[in-house]
């Protein structure tokens, strides 16, 4: 772009240039010939001719011509300015985020490349990757507008942390610094200084709203031999820094490679799992603690590889939701569990956990009556289960979910009662009809006083609001005889079974009704 405006501003130069260059020489060429006293006779001797007053008015329409000319060069130059500043405007957006007016993923790619054209040079580089934590739910809380106004103030600090450097904002919530040094600084403290600065109240339209931040460190060539890989190893160091509850803050190190390698092949062998259906759902019992009747069975996904290791759930779980493979994972599990549920007995019920990852899908109702459908299993012996943590981050999406299931017949379990926040406040905005009681309070509950009291006061709320309660992980008679003791209505645990595959459950209810027979 600027070569064509630079090319067109000096064809019009040469142009004007040109025709000094030919008045010069036409006026030289008279000279020589005396051409002036030559036309000068020529008209007194016709008079008659009016030929001095044509020449007059080609003399003025030529100074007028020139005058033109100039004015017109005047508005050319003008225009070609204009021209190059609205260019430099369109690659300067294309380059930068308009919202913060820092550099973008493509400035940073442009960056890049500088730096890969660079010599190899004495200073260091270091890349600080960087993830605001609670964004999401500030945008949700106040709006698109805040959190535009939260992101405007994230760009402010930072440039104020690294007046000199090189500051890009890299995704929705996600910013990167690049950092030159003449030796290795104490990076962490830089990054700690980070999430200090990012950590400050924030004022979004008068009122005060609370965000974190994640930062992972990398340095080059300590860590990596050139600026583009060297980013990649921050956000795997920001990426731990997320799953670590003590700091916000990691510096790369081999073994987070390792661990990427490690998450890279599992998330493959996951996706192969997946289409060939090899992950399959297991089943524990709940049971009647006063009866000992097996009321109900929890489905639990087991996925055992090709090469007979059991992949365990707590790994793969995580993996699906972060990879947008758990709508995939849940609807094969929810189905295959339908199935076996359509052989057992009609008052024995089907619990199925739903993830929180799925709270914020507005379709799910109708993908679990589908499968009903699908099935044969009617609504009214399923339950979902739902955990507080799933429900606070989604209040909003969660009621309708909710709503649409509890409307087709299905009931609503909370699971994990007491480890999650709001645990009143969800009970009382939602139609709940069981709480589990979660395993952290059973296992001591008879040798530790505070626990046992917590679980008398979750069976006491339950029974006054007219809810079943649960107690998961049973693991002893005494349990089992402690929890029918306080009120407690059904159990769950290793000590009525652990969770077996779908065929073995034919056998656990026969085996039921032969020992209350």
């Amino acid at each position: 772009m600027k070569v064509i405006a630079a090319l067109r501003r000096n064809k019009a130069y040469r142009q004007a240039v040109f025709l000094v260059l030919a008045g010069v020489a036409i006026w030289m060429s008279a000279l020589a010939a005396d051409l002036f006293d030559t036309v000068d006779r020529f008209i007194h001797e016709h008079e008659d001719w009016e030929i001095d007053e044509v020449f007059f008015a080609v003399m003025l329409t030529g100074l007028g011509g020139l005058i033109f000319s100039g004015w017109r060069l005047r508005d050319l130059s003008e225009e070609i300015e204009r021209r190059d500043r609205a260019e430099r405007d369109v690659v300067w957006i294309a380059r930068h985020d308009p919202l913060t007016r820092l550099p973008n993923r493509r400035g940073l790619e442009e960056r890049l490349r500088e730096l890969a054209a660079e010599p190899h040079a004495s200073r260091l580089l270091v890349a600080y990757a960087i993830d605001l934590d609670g964004f999401k739910k500030l945008n949700d809380l106040f709006g698109h507008q805040a959190g535009d106004e939260a992101l405007v103030a994230v760009a402010d600090r930072l440039r104020h942390l690294f007046p000199q450097e090189a500051i890009f904002r890299v995704g929705g919530d996600e910013f990167l610094v690049l950092q030159h040094v003449a030796r290795t600084p104490c990076v962490m403290h830089l990054a700690e200084e980070i999430v200090a600065s990012l950590s400050e109240p924030y004022l979004l339209g008068g009122v005060t709203a609370d965000m974190s931040a994640s930062v992972g460190v990398a340095t080059a060539p300590e860590d990596a031999d050139d600026a583009a890989s060297l980013i990649k190893l921050a956000d795997l160091a920001m990426y731990a820094a997320k799953r670590l509850r003590t700091s916000r803050v990691a510096r790369y190190d081999a073994a987070m490679g390792e661990a990427q390698t490690r998450r890279n092949r599992l998330e493959r062998d996951l996706r192969q799992a997946l289409k060939d259906g090899a992950v399959e759902p297991h089943f524990q019992p709940l049971v009647d603690l006063r009866t000992r009747e097996i009321v109900g069975f929890e489905a639990l996904a087991r996925w055992c590889t090709p090469d007979g290791r059991t992949v365990a759930p707590d790994e793969f779980i995580p993996l699906a939701e972060d990879t947008g493979l758990i709508t995939e994972l849940s609807e094969q599990m929810l189905r295959k569990a339908c199935i076996a549920a359509s052989d057992w007995p009609h008052h024995v019920s089907l619990a199925f956990n739903v993830s929180p990852a799925q709270m914020t899908d507005k379709l799910l109702g109708l993908r679990i009556l589908r499968i009903l459908g699908e099935t044969g299993l009617t609504p009214d012996r399923l339950e979902i289960e739902v955990t507080e943590s799933a429900i606070i981050q989604h209040v909003e999406m969660a009621e309708l979910v909710i709503a649409d299931l509890v409307g087709a017949g299905i009931r609503i379990v909370i699971d994990d009662f007491g480890t999650g926040f709001s645990s009143l406040a969800q009970l009382s905005r939602f139609p709940f009809e069981k709480i589990k009681i979660d395993r952290s309070f059973v296992g001591r509950f008879e040798v530790e006083e505070k626990q046992e009291m917590i679980v008398q006061a979750i069976v006491g709320l339950g029974r006054r609001l007219g809810l079943t309660t649960t107690a998961e992980g049973i693991e002893s008679e005494s349990q089992a005889v402690s929890l029918r003791a306080i009120g407690c209505d059904q159990g769950q645990g290793f000590h009525f079974s652990p969770a077996v595959p779908a065929a073995a459950t034919s056998s656990l209810l026969r085996e039921d009704r032969r020992r209350r027979a």
